[in-house]
């Protein structure tokens, strides 16, 4: 448990070490000062940065899953609730990246070993994803042949969506609602058929 603490607390003052100094400019020392412990306590814990900078974005993800997992629960039909979770999705990626100020450009800059430790989000998500899709087509939302490819054609547009919503190139000026409202369209059109729901 102490373990846990000690590793925990190291990574969430490198964290914030890397969104203030980026990460070129935190050394180790800096890492080990800021937490109060010796140099000898936080080799015991990670080889190098490299090693800490993948504990902080993994830490990350952890978070973003717990933020995943909680949108996922709430009591919405399956299309309200995919359209809940591709917000959710775009808006905690989003959040992230602000969040750790000048290691966001480590995020995009390195992009393939992010998303090296971002894999067991990622197969996370897709289960939800097949989860939420699968229920839709149970109870009659969703009309959709291949389960798996629609799951993996959701979660590639995901990702391809996330650098442009950041910088807020997507909606193009739309309001949240008329943007939530186009995204909700394109679901229906692509998945979706006649509602159970007095249509």
């Amino acid at each position: 448990m102490a373990i846990e603490k000690t590793r925990a607390i190291l990574v969430d003052v490198a964290r914030r070490l890397f969104a203030r100094k980026g990460l070129e400019e935190t050394t180790m020392n800096d890492i080990s000062q800021a937490a109060g412990k010796g140099r000898r306590t936080l080799y015991t814990y990670f080889k190098n940065k490299e090693e800490i900078f993948d504990a902080v974005v993994e830490a990350e993800m952890d978070r973003l899953a717990r933020e995943m997992a909680e949108v996922a629960s709430r009591l919405l039909s399956p299309e309200d609730k995919l359209v809940a979770v591709i917000y959710g999705h775009l808006e905690a990626i989003k959040e992230v990246v602000q969040r750790n100020g000048n290691m966001r450009a480590e995020f995009f800059r390195d992009a393939w070993r992010v998303s090296l430790i971002r894999k067991r989000f990622d197969t996370n998500e897709k289960k939800l994803l097949a989860q939420i899709l699968t229920d839709g087509e149970r109870q009659g939302y969703f009309d959709i042949e291949n389960i798996q490819l629609a799951v993996n054609i959701i979660h590639y547009c995901l990702r391809g969506l996330e650098i442009p919503y950041i910088y807020g190139r997507l909606d193009n000026g739309l309001s949240p609602a008329a943007s939530r409202a186009a995204v909700q369209r394109i679901i229906h059109r692509a998945i979706g058929h006649h509602f159970k729901k007095n249509n």
